[in-house]
């Protein structure tokens, strides 16, 4: 086979400055200002036999110290190193003043400035996206000055901070744009990750994949890709757990379910999803994921992404577990996720 060309369609370069000053909490501060801290509990942890604490702690002390680099540029130099050359890579950043918890050292247009400079030092390998949290002051302003004067692809979302995918600002102001232009949109949808000052129930019901079949359905031309395929606890819950079949609000209730239900339909056709963390997470969920992409529709609708640099708080090296996906679909799957589909995502063919 000719060699592949990879697109990664999901990693983040942000530090540290853009991370609100007492998130995940406040009395977790001293630590971000001293990873090692973490290091030396995580020790302590496993010297006292108190294993899946010491884990909890050395993946936060990994990811903590991923933060501290100095730049966007520092940390992308450690991403590309895990690839073959000419490997592509759709850059998300994240906007999390709307949290509420303490002040972001660089705003979001610094981070969307520091992101381009980089897109221009890397031609070609770095797509960049806007994020947007639509409840925030210029919002709006901010993606179009993204895509119209920085050459930006595509739109990052976070329902789960707070705000319903069909928000008014997004509905009106911000997908239009984007599917005028064919761009492409990521969205977090899983249970985990960043959640902002709501309770879980209202967390999950934001992130849930039906919560964007409204926007899938007034924007056919901007391809949504739903992240994470559901996302790790319903993977475990799905294959630990089983899920009746005559149970319809079991399977709704499932986000790889429901999301699978979604594309397999053919009633989204702009609906994407892509791997990112979930697969890196298990090695057990790899042959679910091949059998999942028997089915034609989801072959062609599911995208290659890590979430560098969330894996980093893992174990085994973005290298090792990309790998592990590889050899596990592979090359002919791994191919269609990985430069097939990504291209056709992004409207290159």
């Amino acid at each position: 086979m000719s060699r592949l060309a990879i697109t990664n369609c999901h990693v983040h370069t942000l530090t540290g400055r853009h991370i609100p000053a007492r998130y995940p909490h406040v009395l977790l501060m001293p630590f971000k200002r001293l990873p090692w801290l973490l290091r030396g509990l995580a020790l302590g942890a496993g010297v006292l036999g108190q294993e899946r604490a010491a884990a909890a702690l050395g993946r936060l002390h990994r990811f903590q110290a991923e933060a501290q680099a100095g730049g966007q540029a520092e940390i992308f130099d450690r991403l590309i190193a895990q690839y073959p050359a000419g490997t592509r890579f759709v850059v998300l950043p994240m906007q999390m003043a709307g949290l509420g918890q303490g002040r972001v050292a660089a705003d979001l247009r610094a981070q969307h400035d520091e992101l381009a400079a980089l897109a221009r030092a890397w031609p070609g390998l770095i797509l960049p996206f806007a994020a947007c949290d639509p409840r925030l002051p210029g919002a709006a302003a901010e993606v179009r000055r993204c895509i119209e004067d920085l050459g930006f692809r595509g739109l990052k979302l976070y329902p789960r901070i707070g705000y319903a995918p069909d928000h008014p600002v997004l509905m009106r102001e911000v997908y239009p744009l984007l599917n005028a232009r064919g761009l492409a949109v990521v969205s977090h949808c899983s249970r985990g990750g960043v959640t902002g000052r709501l309770s879980r129930a209202e967390a999950d019901r934001l992130s849930h994949p039906m919560a964007f079949a409204p926007v899938l359905r007034a924007f056919p031309k901007m391809q949504v890709n739903l992240a994470h395929f559901g996302g790790q606890s319903d993977w475990e819950r799905y294959i630990g757990e089983g899920l009746d079949p005559y149970d319809p609000a079991a399977r709704d209730g499932n986000f790889l379910i429901a999301l699978r239900g979604m594309i397999e339909s053919g009633d989204f056709p702009n609906l994407w999803t892509d791997v990112s963390y979930t697969l890196f997470q298990s090695e057990a969920f790899l042959p679910f994921l091949r059998l999942f992409m028997a089915h034609p529709r989801l072959r062609e609708r599911v995208l290659f992404g890590s979430d560098f640099y969330m894996t980093r708080q893992e174990a085994l090296s973005e290298r090792a577990v990309a790998v592990r996906l590889r050899f596990g679909l592979g090359e002919t799957l791994f191919r269609q996720i990985a430069e097939v589909n990504p291209a056709r995502w992004l409207g290159e063919g």
